[in-house]
């Protein structure tokens, strides 16, 4: 019976996903103006302010915010909750530093991704190929860590196998945003942003209640774990923790699954109130979960398997199954949106970037209806066939899943990050440059993280970008300048 309890809240939460999907299917059918390609992959450009927050945030947080996060946190104290607001002013940093000019400069050139302008800046095949790939590679990364962490609170929570409940959500995901393209993304992003807050208010509450009160749970931290309160405490170290910040701070200008959020929104208007409710409830997100994690230590066993069952264990012992199955929802929605973002992005790598730019030869006036049925086909299954691909690796699942999307995001601001942010702001800046830096900045992170290497106590994302800005600079110095036409086009102060 508490099984069944659990799992109706689940259920119809999916069941509301796949409805929205749907919905979204038939209104992309119906707006066609602006073409598929710009319908599926950027909903038209027409997101308002909350949707614009709640989409960045929920492509932004993902299972690690709710369960791997908060279960190291458990571990190691407010050393993590330290970490984690860092996060804090991401929405004001993305939107603030990349949101105008991102609009503007991908109206001009009529960019759906960051690829597109990667293409438009450069003028670079060889840009455009390797970002793709970097840009799938690590987005299946991320998606199997995401995949992993809703298949492990589902089974733990509800008592299902674990591939029950991977194929569950898994099957959800992939089909709404296959049939639903970017509109369906963020429409379900917000609801599910709307979601992670409450889920967090819930389980915030129980596990207050149940240590007794916020007191007696540190008088309690204070005897099984000491160090709980230390910012260095538990393995902590001072400089690792704060070379942290780099990789889930600055680095993440250059996501392109956050950065893509800047070509979306409506107007001005929606940018600045973006920025404000982005910022606010990210901030609420971030410290109402870790410190969930830090109380949490107190009332689950000291010898879990792994900290990613800290949360899913809590549930169970604090909540009653309706309300556990409302939690629930919560990182399902974090997991199924930040899912939902990047399967969108790596079909976009496969089919707009690469097929659509340097394999088809022949698109006329003529036959642009047949051609844009033939691109929405081929979009529909390339979502689904790298979801499949996700599904199939992440049914024998490697464990901490906090390390697995960690690993992603350095990946990725290693490849991006110059690339994005010189382009917009260097004149100078050229595809020598890019290459170079997209080869020296990814390979010293592989490297590193191969042999696990460190360097004076810090993470490696902090040389990794390091070598990757040296290396950009170097290459766009002795390479060829850009030409008048691309610097009319990316600096000029006129708009399209």
């Amino acid at each position: 019976m508490d099984k069944l309890l659990i799992v109706v809240p689940i259920a119809l939460y999916l069941a509301v996903n796949l409805g929205v999907g749907i919905w979204a299917s038939r209104e992309q059918a119906s707006a066609n103006k602006s073409g598929f390609i710009n319908q599926y992959f950027i909903g038209g450009r027409s997101m308002g302010g909350l949707v614009l927050a709640m989409t960045l945030i929920a492509t932004f947080t993902s299972a690690s915010s709710f369960i791997g996060g908060p279960g190291v946190a458990s571990a190691r104290g407010l050393s993590w909750v330290f970490l984690s607001m860092i996060q804090v002013p991401t929405a004001f940093l993305i939107l603030g530093v990349l949101g105008k000019k991102f609009a503007v400069i991908s109206r001009k050139i009529n960019a759906v991704t960051v690829t597109d302008y990667l293409r438009a800046r450069y003028q670079s095949p060889a840009v455009v190929i390797l970002s793709s790939i970097a840009l799938v590679l690590f987005f299946i990364a991320m998606m199997i860590g995401q995949f992993i962490g809703g298949a492990v609170l589902f089974q733990t929570v509800t008592g299902y196998s674990y591939i029950v409940g991977l194929t569950l959500f898994a099957l959800i995901v992939v089909i709404y945003t296959t049939i639903g393209g970017f509109k369906a993304v963020v429409i379900t992003d917000t609801i599910q942003g709307l979601v992670m807050v409450f889920g967090t208010i819930l389980i915030l509450f129980a596990i207050i209640q149940a240590g007794g009160g916020i007191d007696a749970i540190t008088t309690k931290l204070d005897v099984i774990n000491p160090e709980w309160s230390i910012p260095t405490g538990n393995g902590s170290a001072k400089v690792y923790v704060l070379s942290f910040w780099i990789l889930v701070g600055l680095g993440v200008l250059g996501l392109p699954q956050t950065a893509v959020r800047g070509m979306g929104f409506k107007d001005t208007k929606s940018l600045h109130n973006a920025m404000i409710y982005g910022t606010i409830v990210i901030g609420f997100l971030m410290l109402g979960m870790h410190i969930a994690g830090v109380f949490a230590k107190v009332l689950v066993p000291a010898d879990l398997a792994s900290t990613d069952l800290v949360i899913p264990t809590v549930v169970l012992q604090v909540m009653h199954p309706v309300v556990a199955g409302l939690f629930l929802a919560a990182p399902l929605a974090a997991v199924m949106s930040t899912v939902s973002s990047l399967l969108i992005l790596a079909s976009a790598a496969i089919i707009k970037d690469i097929y659509l730019n340097y394999i088809v030869k022949d698109k006329t006036e003529e036959t642009e209806q047949k051609f844009n049925a033939k691109i929405g086909k081929m979009s529909t299954i390339g979502t689904a066939v790298i979801g499949v691909i996700v599904f199939a690796m992440a049914v024998v699942p490697p464990d901490l899943i906090v390390w697995i999307n960690l690993f992603a995001f350095g990946g990725l601001e290693a490849a991006f990050l110059c690339p994005i942010i010189f382009g917009l702001y260097w004149k100078r800046a050229n595809a020598t440059g890019a290459i170079l830096s997209f080869v020296c900045g990814v390979g010293f992170f592989l490297y590193c993280g191969y042999f696990k290497l460190s360097f004076f106590g810090m993470h490696n994302i902090v040389f990794t970008i390091l070598i990757a800005i040296i290396a950009f600079i170097i290459g766009s110095l002795v390479g060829k300048k850009p030409s008048d036409e691309t610097i009319e086009l990316f600096f000029s102060e006129k708009s399209n």
